[in-house]
């Protein structure tokens, strides 16, 4: 959308002002990595559905979340994100699984959901996973299930809406001794609630500007009035086909090596970073809040390599147990330099002045990851903390498509800062993270290890800004610096399962096939 032409010749203080807290909106997003899109929409529905369990028919509650866009262009794919699917299964849906001697479950789910766009339909099902989940003796159990999800892409402007429909469950049972069931499966087939809020209606995103008319319709012509395709809401005489053609096109994801390929930067070791026998690789991408906006935006996946130190062991007195203790090493990347990709960001100002910018964040020293545990040989945890002086630089600026010049060195003044549980050991400006993780021998790990992966948290202070303006312009240091800068802004990073890239054959269940990690983790909230 382009603003009034007055809003485009105001003078050059009044649109750099405007222009230089617009932008930093998002770069106050960019905590410790990104900046997320203004104009997006969270949705969380609770629906209610009926479910068909091996005892009968029982009531369920599926509460599906995620995040759309508010606004697209006419051709451009809308890519729900951030999605996951919860849904709570009543007591007696529980004992049906417990009497089949299951005491663990893990779930995949689909769900249904109906696009439209004007009388053009089409259909996309939104597949999820959970982690295995122990069965409880009494009362309800919760999965929860994430996953990617198809692209929709509406062939017009005009409304889209996505609608929630049937809901499965694919059960895979296994005993206590890590045994499977007979049956070892069972499938579960629900059906959305007639009182299912707004008919299960999940979100709508407008496809070009308001004054454009839906799918199909010259613009100027509203979706209420009258066409020579009929009143509004009566079925068309137009040909199947040629709604066909106009229907909503719906991308299913990308396999993972394309996924790879296609959502995160390329991770790998050559000649100026060579790989070594304890080389990992690894993707991280979350979310962050900023105190200043009240609000969190999304951090992409970045590349980072790691070298994992030699575990120490420090064996108890009595030889219970022991201390663990690991020190490794990391380093941002791409394209040959410790820094992230550029990563832009486009929303509106004041509501309605288009606003873009792009940002770097430069590592400035060595990154550390120290974990300390202990073991019984059983059970293991572990706490980890991750430190990296990273500072964050503004490489463009444009306002309502006008460039604006904020010059070469546009940065904050020092790393951005976490709170440091142990100054004396680690003096000097970093953000931390921090992770915590659980593991049973023989069990999947939960929480965060550094070969798994997993969340790491932190909180961190955005410093004041430098070198931001050129000369013969105005020094926009101090109102950026007024704008974002300040402490207490949450982060949540997650860490995706790191490939070794050492082994003659890379582990096909870590690793792309050139070494690169296979997993691209979603971000969490």
């Amino acid at each position: 959308m382009t603003g009034p032409r007055t809003a485009v010749r105001r003078t050059v203080r009044s649109r750099a002002r405007s222009a230089a807290i617009a932008a930093f909106v998002v770069l106050a997003a960019t905590v410790p990595a990104a900046a997320g899109a203004a104009g997006t929409q969270e949705v969380d529905a609770a629906l209610p559905y009926t479910c068909l369990f091996p005892s009968g028919q029982q009531p369920a509650t599926v509460e599906v979340s995620a995040a759309f866009p508010e606004r697209v262009a006419p051709g451009e794919p809308i890519e729900p994100s951030d999605v996951t699917t919860t849904v709570e299964l009543p007591e007696p849906a529980v004992a049906d699984l417990t009497a089949l001697g299951a005491s663990g479950v893990r779930a995949a789910t689909r769900l249904s959901v109906g696009v439209a766009q004007g009388e053009a339909t089409a259909e996309a099902t939104w597949r999820g996973g959970t982690e295995p989940t122990q069965l409880t003796a009494t009362g309800p159990l919760t999965l929860t299930a994430t996953g990617d999800v198809p692209s929709v892409t509406g062939q017009g402007a005009g409304e889209l809406t996505m609608t929630a429909g049937g809901f499965a469950l694919d059960l895979a049972l296994t005993t206590s001794d890590g045994g499977s069931t007979d049956p070892g499966s069972v499938t579960v087939d629900c059906t959305l609630a007639d009182e299912a809020p707004d008919g299960g209606r999940l979100a709508t995103v407008q496809v070009g500007t308001d004054e454009e008319g839906p799918a199909g319709t010259p613009s100027g012509s509203p979706s209420g009035s009258p066409s020579a395709s009929g009143t509004p809401g009566e079925p068309t005489d137009e040909p199947a086909e040629r709604q066909g053609e106009r229907a909503p096109k719906v991308a299913e994801p990308a396999p993972d090596g394309a996924a790879a390929e296609r959502k995160a930067p390329p991770c790998k070791y050559d000649d100026k970073h060579p790989a070594g026998p304890m080389s990992l690789n690894a993707y991280i991408t979350g979310y962050s809040n900023v105190n200043k906006l009240d609000g969190a935006a999304l951090v992409p996946p970045f590349c980072t390599l790691i070298t994992q130190g030699e575990p120490e062991f420090e064996f108890f007195p009595d030889f219970s147990g022991a201390y663990i203790r690991q020190h490794s090493t990391a380093d941002l990347y791409y394209q040959q330099r410790k820094e992230t990709p550029p990563f832009q960001a486009t929303f509106l100002t004041f509501d309605f002045t288009p606003t873009t910018a792009t940002m770097v964040l430069e590592q400035t020293g060595p990154m550390t990851i120290d974990s300390n545990g202990t073991t019984d040989f059983l059970f293991t945890s572990t706490d980890t903390y991750v430190r990296a002086p990273v500072v964050l630089r503004v490489t463009s600026l444009k306002v309502n498509g006008t460039p604006l010049d904020v010059g070469t060195g546009c940065r904050t003044r020092t790393s951005l800062v976490s709170p440091e549980p142990d100054p004396e050991k680690f003096p000097g400006d970093h953000l931390v993270l921090h992770g915590r993780g659980e593991q049973v021998t023989g069990e999947p790990a939960t929480g965060y290890l550094l070969l798994s992966g997993g969340p790491l948290t932190g909180e961190v202070t955005i410093p004041a800004f430098t070198g931001c303006g050129t000369a013969g312009g105005e020094n926009l240091d101090r109102l950026l610096t007024a704008s974002v800068s300040g402490p207490g802004n949450y982060v949540k990073q997650i860490q995706g399962q790191a490939c070794y890239v050492w082994a003659e054959q890379p582990n096909p269940d870590e690793c792309t096939p050139d070494r690169q990690p296979l997993e691209i983790p979603v971000a969490e909230r």
